[in-house]
């Protein structure tokens, strides 16, 4: 499934429109949300015939497209089925109970209710919520238009801070033909240095928080100082907005770029299976943890795995940073010690290398059989 995104062109009247149809699906959302609390037994089934009822009861959701109506209740059936799936798997600490959405930004239209230009230009939105016909900007590269309708699965409008956005999810395989460098390597990620290879090569962090975190901090008092529910807030409050988008836009684009470069240049890939919610409870390294950016680098590098066909293999994190890659003695250290040094074999290293040297290890041993790690096929790593 690829995802197609597009920068919207409109007047006030269809971002107003855009506005209230997101109000629409809250609303249609948090009513199936509702019916599960109350009732005994609620299926997914159930959920989507309620659709139905409420476009009876409301005037304003009847205008809405059918299809959806049903998408916005299979939102509400997906934090169901996961409050479900937690419960059954005992997972430690709050379950994930369903709550009420209160700022939802986006809708979801399934096969019907829009219709695309022949030339991929514009698109019009065909329900009676007065959306009417938009224009599409975007990269050049993109050609929406050379999809057959039908394989166009999702259309989806959403709201960020800088304008509106249309994505289209097109049922398609992606594939590259990966030319084969024989390169195999064991990556350890890091705060120092964002990652470490078996090679002793590194790749610095940009650290894209902490560079704008001045400017967010200013921004932020200027909009506390506003008088609330005033134009000047929003304005405030829009200019913040957008200078967290751009630190997430950096932070997104430098972790694909890595991912994209370490999978075209290596036939095979071995990581730390971090518990990143948990590394994230140190008070003194959240900041820094969250600011790298972990997760979203290793579900790229997942995902760029599965295009080019390579092994990109997890390993458990256990010791890989106390053990010799020499001869396996088990160094203690902390964290402000950088460099390893084995007594036994004398092995002087970067504590990085030498960690990355022993995930490879590890994954080798498990690619030829025995335990230790195992393989990612696109999902998201941690």
């Amino acid at each position: 499934m690829l995802v197609y995104e597009y920068k919207v062109d409109g007047n006030h009247k269809q971002y107003a429109a855009i506005d209230e149809v997101s109000r629409v699906v809250q609303f249609i959302r948090n009513k199936c949300v509702r019916l599960w609390m109350d009732g005994k037994r609620v299926s997914h089934n159930d959920l989507q015939t309620y659709c139905a009822v409420l476009a009876k009861v409301y005037p304003f959701a009847s205008r809405l497209n059918s299809q959806a109506r049903q998408a916005s209740a299979d939102r509400a059936w997906f934090a169901i089925s996961r409050f479900y799936e937690n419960c059954k798997e005992k997972k430690p600490g709050k379950k994930g109970y369903p709550k009420f959405q209160h700022n939802n930004r986006s809708v979801e239209y399934k096969q019907t209710g829009w219709q695309l230009d022949d030339d991929g230009k514009h698109i019009t939105f065909t329900d009676g919520c007065g959306l009417g016909r938009l224009r599409l900007v975007g990269n050049k590269k993109q050609h929406i238009e050379t999809f057959p309708v039908k394989a166009i699965k999702r259309v989806r409008i959403i709201r960020r801070a800088d304008g509106y956005y249309v994505q289209f999810a097109v049922k398609t395989e992606r594939s590259v033909s990966h030319v084969s460098s024989g390169k195999e390597i064991g990556i350890d990620v890091g705060l120092k240095a964002f990652l470490t290879d078996s090679q002793g090569n590194t790749v610095e962090n940009p650290r894209h928080y902490r560079k704008a975190e001045k400017k967010l901090k200013r921004l932020g008092r200027r909009l506390s100082r506003k008088q609330k529910r005033s134009s000047n807030r929003k304005k405030a409050r829009k200019a913040l907005a957008k200078q967290h988008l751009k630190v997430q836009r950096q932070r997104e684009d430098f972790a694909r770029k890595t991912a994209s470069a370490l999978v075209s240049s290596h036939d095979l890939i071995a990581y730390e299976h971090l518990h990143i919610r948990n590394m994230v409870r140190n008070r003194k390294l959240a900041k820094s943890i969250h600011d790298a950016g972990w997760g979203i680098f290793l579900h790229w590098l997942a995902y760029y795995g599965t295009v080019h066909a390579i092994q990109i293999l997890a390993v458990p994190p256990h010791f890989t940073s106390q053990q010799c890659s020499e001869c396996d003695t088990i160094v203690k250290k902390s964290l402000s010690v950088r460099t390893h040094v084995c007594p036994r074999c004398g092995l002087v290293m970067d504590r990085d290398q030498n960690a990355a040297k022993n995930i490879l290890e590890k994954a080798l041993s498990s690619h030829r059989g025995c335990t230790g790690g195992h393989s990612e096929t696109g999902g998201l790593a941690p």
